[in-house]
């Protein structure tokens, strides 16, 4: 019987971009901090980045949504 494991890529099609890495690494601090919000989310990316690539750089709790939305695709 083959061992069965996660792959916790699995669902991945292709290597995150630099900016999704930077976001991704961000949000993961917010939550360590421990920011348990949207709200919060959103005043830390503004205040530690990266810069929202919308906006003029800032970051508002809709242009997130919208964000993640794209790139779960």
């Amino acid at each position: 019987m083959q061992e069965v494991y996660l792959n916790p890529h699995q669902a991945r099609r292709r290597q995150p971009t630099p900016y999704e890495d930077l976001l991704g690494d961000s949000i993961e601090r917010a939550f360590a901090s421990g920011t348990d919000d949207l709200t919060g989310l959103v005043a830390y990316l503004n205040r530690c980045g990266p810069s929202c690539p919308k906006n003029n750089g800032v970051w508002t709790e809709e242009i997130y949504k919208e964000e993640i939305a794209l790139l779960a695709d």
